[in-house]
């Protein structure tokens, strides 16, 4: 069995929800962090010590410095040592083309899913690199298949966002590789979570060669795969689960 602290972002659904629940499974406590849905967080924290695991809910916004300062410090003095961090929080942003979208919509996009990842990053880095008198440990982060694909209909922007997500994922893995912290990242196809809303998942399915989207528990999968000892040579990764897309 696995042991520490795994901070997840954006745990309280979804993908960030279903990695949750398997890394207690595989003995790790975790810290469930939210922006605004606490009682979807809490529900997580509820099913995972119902299982017998040990977790708690954390209310910051990624995109806010001094809020994910106060997440990683709150988390490991109630969950112990940080041995790893699932940058999972992110958002879709406006669906539409780049001559109507806005500059302060591209600006919370942005804010939340490459400076949010960013700075869970570095808060990371700073407690398991052994530079700093850490153990080491492993980040995954959460790209998507857009960034290669260059997203949906109207989702140029979102795109963008995971292409600078997998650029980051392998500069930081060459940063880090030798303080003893992996850097990879997933990139899930269209997946079925809340942020997939049916006319996306439909106007995905004519080119998914396996015929369906994905579910939530078999991106975690991944994820739990690229956080274990198993993948202890693996760095600076991009894992694509995506039904083939």
């Amino acid at each position: 069995m696995a042991s520490g602290m795994v901070i997840v972002t954006g745990g309280g659904r979804g993908i960030g929800a279903a990695a949750c629940l398997k890394l207690a499974a595989a003995g790790y406590s975790v810290a469930v962090n939210y922006a605004v849905d606490e009682a979807a967080a809490q529900a997580t924290v509820a099913a995972i010590q119902k299982l017998g695991g040990r977790a708690q809910a954390f209310g910051a916004d990624v995109a806010d410095p001094a809020a994910v300062r106060s997440l990683f410090e709150s988390a490991v003095s109630a969950l112990g040592p940080l041995t790893g961090l699932i940058n999972n929080a992110g958002i879709i942003g406006v669906a539409a083309r780049i001559d109507a979208q806005e500059p302060a919509d591209l600006a919370r996009l942005f804010a939340v899913n490459v400076m949010g990842t960013i700075l869970c990053a570095k808060e990371a880095v700073r407690r398991l690199s052994t530079r700093h008198g850490g153990h080491g440990g492993a980040i995954v982060n959460i790209s998507s298949v857009a960034a290669r694909l260059g997203g949906l209909a109207g989702g140029v922007p979102y795109a963008m966002t995971k292409g600078a997500i997998e650029t980051f994922t392998k500069g930081l893995a060459n940063e880090v590789a030798r303080e003893g912290i992996r850097v990879n990242a997933v990139a899930p196809g269209m997946t079925a979570t809340d942020m997939s809303s049916k006319e996306m998942r439909d106007a995905a399915l004519a080119s998914l060669p396996m015929g369906r989207v994905g579910a939530a528990e078999e991106i975690a999968e991944g994820i739990i795969w690229l956080m274990s000892p198993a993948a202890a040579y693996a760095t600076g990764t991009v894992l694509t689960i995506s039904g083939g897309r």
